[in-house]
């Protein structure tokens, strides 16, 4: 049986499904990555077997690739929200594990790049933690 995990950006405009296994899950720290979050990391599922099936807004799907590098990502042209890319000439896929509207059972395998990581990242274990919005 085929594993489906569904998936949208923050606006419902582009709908998908992933179908099939991830086989790896990296939170990636490189500075390319930070730049694409605005955030300490990436966290990025990567498989070379599973596909993506758009069922809605594939024309509002933008894609960027950082010129002379390999590095690239999509997202949606309305609200900005990360998405899946097919990369690498078709041989992977690389799904933003924040644009899943359904959970998933792996958890990070590794943090990678982090030697490129953010100085003021190191102390975040250090500062404490809240439901919602602190008041």
């Amino acid at each position: 049986m085929t594993v489906v995990t569904s998936g949208s950006c923050q606006c419902g405009a582009v709908r998908f499904d992933i179908r099939g296994q991830f086989e790896s899950f990296y939170l990636c720290h490189c500075s390319r990555c930070r730049k694409d979050t605005g955030s300490a990391h990436a966290s990025n599922l990567f498989s070379s077997t599973a596909t993506v099936v758009w069922h809605s807004g594939n024309e509002k799907i933008t894609q960027y690739q950082v010129p002379a590098t390999r590095h690239a990502r999509s997202f949606c042209s309305v609200c900005g929200s990360a998405l899946p890319s097919v990369q690498m000439d078709g041989a992977l896929l690389v799904v933003p594990a924040g644009c899943l509207d359904d959970e998933i059972a792996v958890s990070p395998d590794a943090h990678i790049y982090v030697s490129s990581r953010a100085t003021w990242d190191d102390r975040m274990v250090d500062i404490p933690g809240f439901a919602g919005l602190p008041m």
